[in-house]
């Protein structure tokens, strides 16, 4: 039995055990893990300089080799036709994509759209010409016919005549055709099907002098039968190549390359336990059968966080008993990684600790872009990886050398198609052992498909007499795919070898150039690439905020400590003697008590808002207002291994959630600093007094980011935190007061909900920003309609709610990409965020297929207290909410909905725990309301059906986040346009929203707007906001204004222009982020706006503002309407049955008391109401104000879903 009482003693004491004791060796792969490139090339450089006299030699054979190769090429096959498509054209990028998604795609309708996707908007026709290869311009003219037949299908001559033979033939005769050449490109890249095919396609190559690594293709595991399925494969393997090896030493027989990754669907240092208990057990099962053979078994490398881990892997198997006294059991190294010196060092001590000789494969590295963008996403300190390929050529070099000096302990394998590098290690080779070479010395490898003319001239006998080994993929078309874009990612890339090498535009000279030469004479040796940016400076504007790497073992340990200390403090809101004290208890465990909360009343109200509403903070200028916000960001990042340990106490986040969290407050308290000094003037005065009432979910990020917006802006702040977690809230108010913010600025308010609602109800109040359900927000607003400004203007209420936020999948996803970003944007945070996954709606074709691995991976997350950072999903926040879940579940099941559940595993029974559940829907309509737990709806439909689908999902009412899945940008236009929501993701999970990046906030029932950490946010919190972005007015208002002066109304028709002017409609910008993600934010047409004029003139200004923002004005009395041009009938309306999604009011404060009232009644969205008097309606600038008659949409797409990131590749 565990202890227990420990635990509460010390909530964090299982956190993250390390896994072993670090040795002074391991301890130096740790430090290495992201130091500054700049430190790291100073190293090697001193190791990667040749001697004088071995210079001219590699200079001679790099050159031979390069000559010989390039008199060889002739355009033929796969070469040719990545050189003429490189990924810099639109051409290149569509047919990679083709590549990756054609074959698996299991419905002929889909391949069809993706054909006429992909190929109809190339420029097909440019790249036939008289010199290039039968293979390349039979190619070409497949896809100009077929972009013929896609594009130019209703024009005469040819087109036409296609059209006719495709009504005979179908449009099978299409996707025939463009299939094979894909499938012949993936024959290319692969050796065979299965293993037996392989192995027969070999013997050719066999017979010249070349040997075999075998790989069996796939994805990661996505869950157990995944990996069974793999384990499976990888034996039958070993079985038939060792058959296959004869007998004959490691060195000269076939052998196998094993992906951890695919052997166990949580292969990463968060499930250390699992890895080592269950992963470990079947490798060195394997690896016990390759024994058995005598051939070679190599742990493949992988991404950079699983490094540490696999070198606990194979530690364990190299001084396992049953594997003694044989030297097959090898490794993969990337020498693009900072740590590969540091690795090498190890390996070479371990291959003497446990008496064999270590075959080592040294790569330059296959997952550079994502290492890049995962740095930049998670806010590390630098990148585990060189940004420039001459470093890592540099470093290939050095460790090359490091490798041919520890020839006794290990067995090198230089993988590579670099002839310079080839030359290099050639000469360097002979040199450090200074004797003839011998076949045991150290071999030579390249991929199958490519590289082959060039080391035609390495393996025989006169040649250089070198062995070479081709590491050979094997598998069906269906799992080639990642393996197959990732080749063409890398053929293409720019800086590759192979791509310089067939381009005749580069020299010779500068193919053949030293690296460490090279390095030596930059300006500024080692410094990082000029167009790549680290992780602290993604943000033009300000510093991104720091995160921990929880695979750095000395992060962790870090953090563990932090983690310790925050449970020792004593956490407190509230003062002592004021309101009610009150335990606030951990939701994954309620006999821990986290801190005190002292509750006020709704009677200690009065008097708390009378301090706040007396502050001088308005008089403080920005620019102090703003440098208080970067004081407390510094200081919230400085402690943030205490803020982690504190939310995951109080609110059940999981360590990974808790990081995030505490960074959303940092970039929140700096966006909102920039923008304010940015773009405030004189103008944008204060409101007054705020009410913030922020969430119980986000109790750090929400509470900061309307504290922070609503301070900049010169208001003074009342914060009312949730019930549940106040403790972190007060931490946050006491950090705001050391940096500057006075007490009457800021106050909190903690207690039940009463005291939220005596809040708003105060006169005082200037202003409510409000994130939780929408029922409460509508009360919020019925509270506030019975009051007005000193303006006479209607208070603002600025509401995030939530939503029935769904995701559509078709069939051209990658199934393994959806799995994993399903189960983020459903599960995360036990499905506790405004934005989660609640419908998933799984096109009919691989509904079985997705719907089973899903399922699958569902069964692989631990549920449990988050104070261990292999629990995935923590608690729910109250036993009450537990409650509401289950009872959901349970009549979803008597309805005769199928429910598949996570079985609840021991240690959860004294918190809030709901065992995670899928239920299967017949119709999207069955689900009516939003649960706001770890529950995720799963329905089907028809291709056929996708547009019907969309406006499904709009008829929910909501409008929050949505996400699609798909490879066809028509699918992505033509969604994108009509979902009614606020943030949309594409191929990629839909939660987290990055400050600046992705501004997040829904409209009608999800929202009033405008956007948080978006341009608009702070313009709501003043008395009148800064312009808008120029872009355009909707035709109309110009063609209003102009009938307006036709008819003489000179002030009428100038305000309409006026409005024209300040634009705003149309609006798109790309903000800046990671690298790998295309975040754009736009500004659209809000909808049907309700119009309430009391003049001629008002009528007007009204109207004017409708026009100019795209929207359709509706009206209660259409004699207003009467007399307008028949251009403009289409855009006014009669008030019927629409949801109106805004309103503009004409009148005296009686008139604006009476609409607010009137439209808080309303059922329903928030009506976000403006006012203005019949004296601004009669002038001739704007009385009303555009910004909130426009609709905010982000869309964030992942650049990389196809493969990889063809930007970064193409970088020189």
């Amino acid at each position: 039995m565990l202890d227990r009482t420990a635990d509460l003693n010390d909530p964090f004491i299982r956190f993250a055990p390390p896994i072993r004791e670090a040795t002074p060796l391991r301890q130096a792969i740790t430090d290495a893990y992201r130091r500054p490139e700049q430190q790291c090339v100073g190293d090697l450089l001193p190791r990667a300089e040749m001697p004088p006299h071995l210079r001219g030699p590699i200079e001679k054979t790099a050159r031979e080799l390069v000559t010989k190769v390039r008199k060889k090429q002739d355009g033929w096959g796969v070469e040719g036709l990545m050189q003429e498509y490189s990924l810099s054209s639109e051409e290149g990028i569509a047919l990679m994509c083709l590549a990756e998604a054609l074959l698996r795609i299991p419905d002929a309708g889909t391949r069809d759209a993706l054909v006429k996707d992909k190929i109809a908007r190339g420029n097909w026709r440019s790249h036939l010409a008289p010199d290039h290869s039968l293979f390349v311009n039979a190619a070409t003219w497949g896809l100009v016919v077929t972009g013929e037949l896609s594009e130019r299908t209703d024009e005469f001559g040819l087109a036409a005549a296609l059209k006719r033979l495709i009504g005979r033939a179908g449009e099978p005769v299409i996707r025939s055709g463009v299939r094979l050449a894909m499938e012949f490109m993936g024959e290319h890249f692969v050796a065979g099907e299965t293993i037996e095919e392989a192995i027969r396609h070999a013997k050719g190559p066999e017979a010249r002098g070349f040997t075999y690594s075998y790989d069996m293709l796939g994805e990661a595991a996505v869950d157990l039968n995944d990996a069974a399925a793999y384990y499976a494969a990888y034996e039958k393997a070993i079985h038939a190549i060792g058959r296959r090896a004869d007998g004959k030493p490691v060195h000269l027989a076939p052998g196998i390359s094993v992906k951890l990754s695919a052997l166990h669907p949580r292969y990463q240092r968060a499930q250390a336990d699992r890895v080592m208990k269950e992963l470990l057990p079947r490798v060195r099962a394997l690896a016990v059968l390759a024994k058995s053979y005598g051939i070679g078994f190599n742990i493949d490398a992988e991404e950079a966080d699983r490094l540490e881990l696999s070198l606990d892997i194979i530690e364990e198997l190299a001084t396992a008993h049953e594997l003694g006294g044989w030297d097959g059991l090898g490794c993969v190294i990337q020498a693009y990684g900072k740590r590969c010196p540091q690795v090498l060092d190890w390996l070479i001590d371990l291959a003497k600790r446990s008496d064999r000789r270590i075959p080592v494969r040294l790569v330059k590295g296959a997952y550079w872009d994502a290492e890049i963008k995962r740095a930049q996403l998670d806010g590390l300190p630098d990148f585990p990886v060189y940004t420039r390929k001459i470093h890592t050529d540099l470093s290939y070099i050095a460790c090359a050398r490091q490798l041919l000096e520890a020839r006794e302990h290990i067995f090198p394998q230089f993988a590579t198609h670099n002839a310079q590098t080839l030359a290099t290690i050639y000469h360097l080779a002979d040199e450090i052992k200074g004797a003839p070479f011998s076949p045991e010395d150290y071999e030579f490898q390249c991929l199958h498909g490519m590289g082959e003319e060039l080391y035609d001239e390495v393996v025989p006998k006169k040649k250089l007499n070198r062995p070479c080994r081709i590491y050979a993929p094997v598998g069906t078309h269906e799992t080639l795919l990642a393996y197959l874009v990732r080749r063409l990612l890398e053929n293409g890339a720019n800086s590759s070898f192979l791509n310089r090498i067939s381009n005749p535009d580069v020299a010779i000279e500068d193919l053949i150039a030293d690296p460490a030469q090279q390095v030596a004479a930059m300006e500024r040796p080692g410094s990082i690439h000029p167009q790549i940016t680290l992780p602290r400076g993604i943000f033009p504007m300000r510093l991104n905020s720091a995160g921990i790497d929880l695979t750095n073992e000395d992060r962790l340990a870090e953090l563990t400590q932090d983690l310790k200390t925050s449970a020792e403090r004593e956490w407190v809101a509230g003062e002592a003697g004021k309101g009610t004290p009150r335990e606030v208890t951990n939701p994954a465990d309620r006999r821990d008590i986290v801190g005190i909360s002292h509750d006020l009343s709704p009677d200690d109200v009065p008097a708390i808002v009378a301090k706040v509403a007396a502050s001088h903070w308005h008089e403080v200028p920005v620019s102090q207002r703003a440098s208080a916000l970067h004081r407390a960001a510094d200081t919230m990042q400085a402690q943030m291994g205490v803020l982690i340990g504190l939310t995951i106490r109080e609110a059940g986040k999981s360590a990974a959630n808790a990081i995030a969290e505490v960074r959303e407050a940092i970039d929140f308290l700096r966006y909102y600093a920039n923008r304010a000094v940015e773009n405030f003037g004189h103008e944008q005065e204060p409101l007054g007094t705020i009410c913030c009432i922020s969430p119980w979910n986000f109790p750090l990020a929400i509470f900061t980011g309307q504290v922070a917006a609503a301070l900049v802006g010169g208001n003074s702040v009342l914060a009312k935190p949730a019930e549940e977690t106040p403790l972190v809230a007060a931490e946050a108010v006491r950090i705001l007061h050391e940096a500057g913010i006075p007490d009457h600025a800021l106050q909190l308010v903690p207690g039940p909900g009463e005291v939220g609602a005596a809040l708003v109800a105060s006169e005082e109040i200037r202003g409510v920003m409000f994130t939780g359900s929408t029922q409460v927000a509508q009360l919020i607003q019925k509270q506030l309609s019975k009051r007005v400004s000193p303006a006479g203007k209607p208070i603002p209420l600025i509401a995030e709610t939530g939503g029935i936020n769904a995701m559509i999948v078709d069939s051209s996803a990658l199934a393994e990409q959806v799995v994993r970003d399903v189960i983020a944007s459903a599960f995360d945070s036990a499905g506790q965020r405004c934005s989660a996954l609640r419908l998933l709606c799984i096109q009919d074709d691989v509904y079985d297929r997705t719907l089973g691995l899903l399922k699958g991976a569902l069964s692989q997350l631990a549920i449990g207290s988050t104070t261990k950072l292999s629990n995935d999903i923590g608690p729910v926040i109250t036993d009450e909410a537990l409650e509401g879940i289950e009872k959901h579940i349970a009549e979803m099941e008597a309805a005769g909905h199928k429910v598949t559940r996570v079985k609840m595993p021991a240690g959860t029974e004294n918190g809030s725990f709901v065992a995670p559940a899928i239920i299967e829907l017949d119709s999207t309509t069955e689900l009516t309301r939003e649960v706001f737990g770890p529950v995720l709806h799963v329905t089907r439909f028809s291709r056929h059906d996708l547009v019907p689908l969309v406006h499904e999902i709009n008829m929910s009412g909501y409008g929050l986040t949505f996400g699609l899945h798909t490879r066809l940008d028509g699918t992505v236009d033509q969604v994108a346009r009509v979902i009614e929501a606020g943030n949309i993701y594409i191929n990629r999970n839909q939660i987290g929203a990055i400050v600046g990046s992705q501004p997040f906030g829904g409209h009608r029932l999800s929202g009033t707007g405008p956007k948080a950490g978006g341009p608009l946010y702070l313009g709501r919190l003043v008395s009148q906001p800064p312009a808008l972005p120029m872009a355009m007015s909707d035709p109309a208002v110009h063609q209003f204004a102009q009938w307006l002066r036709m008819r003489g109304e000179i002030a009428a028709s100038d305000a309409a222009r006026a409005y024209a002017d300040q634009g705003g409609l149309g609006y798109r910008e790309v903000l800046p982020g990671p690298v790998g993600e295309r975040n754009t934010y736009e500004l659209r047409k809000r909808g049907h706006i309700l119009i309430r004029p009391k003049t001629k003139a008002g009528f007007q200004q009204q109207l004017s503002a409708v026009l100019a923002t795209g929207n359709v004005a509706v009206i209660e009395n259409m004699d207003w309407a009467a007399d307008l041009p028949p251009e403009l009938h289409g855009r006014v309306e009669a008030l019927g049955h629409h949801p109106v999604a805004g309103a503009l009011v004409e009148g005296g404060e009686d008139d604006v008391r009476k609409a607010l009232a009137e439209f808080a009644e309303r059922d329903g969205p928030l009506v976000l109401t403006q006012s203005a008097t019949e004296a601004d309606c009669a002038s001739d600038t704007p009385a009303y104000c555009l910004n909130w008659l426009l609709e905010e949409v982000s869309i964030s797409v992942d650049t990389t879903a196809a493969g990889g990131n063809a930007s970064l590749m193409t970088l020189e």
